[in-house]
C-alpha cells in the first residue's frame, strides 16, 4: 500500500511538470507573480512553442483571478522610461519556433486581481490562439523567482509605469 501511494504521488508530480499542449502549441515554464500580496495587478510568463508547420498568434488571454487580462510588452518612451503597453494584435508565434513571455518583455497582464497571488498556488489562464484555438493552462504562482529583467535589472517598479491602454 505504501509503495502504491508513492507511485501515485510521483505520477501526480510528473503530470504537473508536463507542459500544456494544444494543436501544435506547447506552453512551457509558465509562472505567475505579483509584486506584493496587496497588489491589484500581476503577470504571467511562459515560453510558447509552436511545433506545427504554420505560423500562429496568441490573440487573447483570460483568467478568473482578474477583472481584465491583456497581452502587454515594454516600450521605451522619449524620456528613456520603460512603459508597459497593451499589444491588441497579440504575439506572433512562428512555425517551428518559440516566443518567450518574460519579465521586462512580452507578458500576460492580470489587471484588477480579485484575490492575492499566493506562492505555490495555481492560476488558471485561458489562452486563445488564432489557429490552435483555446487552451487552458494551469500556471503556478512563483513570487520568489529571480528571472533576469531587461539586461539584468531585477524587481518591479524600477523606472517602469503602465501606459494608457487604447
Amino acid at each position: 500500500m505504501k509503495m502504491l501511494k508513492k507511485t501515485l504521488m510521483a505520477t501526480a508530480v510528473a503530470l504537473f511538470a508536463l507542459p500544456a499542449l494544444a494543436d501544435g502549441i506547447v506552453i512551457a515554464d509558465a509562472y505567475a507573480r505579483a509584486s506584493s500580496m496587496m497588489a491589484k495587478s500581476g503577470a504571467a510568463f511562459m515560453v510558447i512553442e509552436n511545433q506545427s508547420d504554420a505560423d500562429d498568434r496568441l490573440i487573447s488571454a483570460a483568467s478568473d483571478v482578474a477583472a481584465k487580462v491583456e497581452l502587454h510588452t515594454h516600450k521605451q518612451d522619449a524620456n528613456g522610461v520603460m512603459q508597459m503597453v497593451e499589444v491588441p494584435e497579440g504575439f506572433a508565434i512562428p512555425a517551428r519556433s518559440s516566443h518567450a513571455l518574460a519579465r521586462g518583455g512580452d507578458h500576460v497582464m492580470l489587471l484588477g486581481l480579485n484575490r492575492a497571488l499566493v506562492q505555490d498556488e495555481k492560476v488558471m489562464l485561458t489562452l486563445t490562439f488564432e489557429k490552435a484555438g483555446v487552451m487552458q493552462v494551469e500556471v503556478p504562482v512563483d513570487l520568489v523567482r529571480q528571472d533576469g529583467m531587461m539586461g539584468g535589472m531585477q524587481g518591479e517598479g524600477m523606472g517602469h509605469k503602465h501606459g494608457a491602454s487604447n
